[in-house]
């Protein structure tokens, strides 16, 4: 079994780059079963998941080709399958995000139920929404097995109309798939209520290098005018903002000073907020952003929304950096009802952590002390990291394969700006 070994670092200098953006890749991925020529993806990061989905994709009877540095050639003009194989679907929930383009491109997809983080119910009631409203007949089978193996999807129609779909609550996903599948519908579809994240904004740019009609991706509302046709493109990749917050993080936990680069600062303003509220200095150039932490962390109150508000996927991270503060700190947690599993982890290290339904109180000032401890999900993963550069001792991090499924290279990165981060077989 695989570990992270974490020492104390001090305080960390240099410059870290981030990587493509993996919650932007993997719907990109999905989509190239739309196109019918050549596709040049960029930037796209190594990964557990990046794998898995490209797996899915050849299932499918699509060509993927890894032309290293991070470019994938992929080209779905003969995809022959509807179905996609319940031991590839069960590693990773991104994987159902197929289930739009599958009913683009053959009017009919059969999924089995997805996997991923156990960090809360994320249920799929919002695409099979979505899909029934562009016509599509969606049939739910649940079977007897433990593992869930025979528990899926089926979704077909003849064929793909516009529609008008209101979202309940503003999910990613669901946006996501509804907008791969609207492209090649016939008419117009309206998406109201629509997640507006950064990724969104990808998806509908490589969407309409492909030949889509999509306006108003960013916003609530995503108006789509279905083609015929999609073709080939060249695309590169948006940064990933979860990742540089993450090294941003780094900085302000350590009192360090960080130059991260490859970041498009507007992506990661309720970060840059909070990290300056809690006494960084933030210096934005161009694609950079300075973080200089401060000697001493003022506490601080968060409360995760979706964007533009504060995201959920830095929730455990900035939780590794308030037990560090000079007093009391708020956790409000509105995403995920179960993405407080980090708490009995950094418990395990000396943190001082009170738990109350959604909400947690963080006393600062602990004294964290290294220990066995396990990522239950990805970022716990990437906070536990955190937290092992502040505590004394070793720090052990089992289950690091949720790490790598979310960032590349993380020791090697960390290594170069004075992270004292080794990886060892147990």
């Amino acid at each position: 079994m695989e570990k992270l070994v974490i020492e104390n670092s001090g305080k960390l200098q240099g410059n870290i780059r981030v990587s493509g953006a993996k919650n932007a890749s993997l719907p990109i991925l999905a989509a190239t079963l739309l196109g019918t020529e050549d596709i040049i993806l960029e930037d796209v990061p190594k990964l557990k998941d990046v794998e898995i989905i490209c797996d899915v994709l050849r299932a499918l009877g699509a060509s993927v080709e890894n032309l290293g540095d991070g470019t994938y050639k992929i080209n779905s003009k003969n995809i022959n399958t509807y179905e996609t194989k319940y031991e590839l679907m069960s590693k990773m929930r991104a994987s159902f995000l197929v289930m739009g383009p599958l009913l683009g491109r053959m009017n009919k997809a059969k999924n089995s139920l997805p996997g991923g983080c156990t960090i809360g119910a994320r249920p799929i009631d919002l695409h099979l929404k979505g899909f029934r409203a562009l016509g599509v007949e969606c049939e739910e089978h649940y079977g007897d097995s433990d593992n869930g193996q025979d528990s899926y999807i089926l979704a077909h129609t003849e064929n793909l109309v516009g529609n008008k779909v209101y979202l309940d609550f503003p999910s990613v996903g669901a946006t996501e798939n509804i907008m791969m599948a609207a492209v090649l519908a016939k008419g117009k579809t309206v998406i109201e209520n629509a997640a507006m994240e950064p990724e969104i904004v990808d998806l509908s740019n490589f969407l309409r290098k492909l030949g889509g009609n999509i306006k108003g991706a960013g916003t609530n509302t995503i108006i789509i005018e279905g083609v015929e046709k999609l073709y080939g493109a060249r695309h590169q990749i948006i940064p990933d903002r979860i990742e540089a917050g993450t090294f941003m993080v780094a900085a302000a936990i350590t009192g360090g000073d960080i130059v991260v680069e490859n970041v498009i600062p507007d992506h990661l303003r309720p970060v840059i907020s909070k990290l300056e509220e809690a006494g960084c200095i933030i210096k934005e150039d161009g694609e950079n952003v300075r973080v200089i932490g401060p000697e001493k962390l003022i506490p601080i109150d968060i409360k995760t929304l979706p964007y533009p508000g504060f995201p959920t996927d830095m929730q455990a991270q900035f939780m590794a950096m308030m037990t560090q503060a000079e007093g009391d700190n708020t956790v409000i947690e509105t995403v995920f009802e179960n993405r407080f599993m980090h708490v009995d982890e950094f418990k395990r290290m000396g943190a001082s952590i009170s738990v109350n339904d959604r909400s947690a109180t963080i006393n600062g000032r602990s004294q964290l002390v290294g220990n066995k401890v396990y990522a239950t999900d990805l970022r716990c993963g990437a906070a536990l990291i955190l937290a092992g550069f502040v505590a004394s001792g070793e720090t052990e991090i089992y289950n690091i394969y949720h790490i790598d499924r979310g960032y590349e290279n993380i020791e090697e990165k960390l290594r170069g700006i004075g992270g004292k981060i080794r990886r060892e077989i147990d």
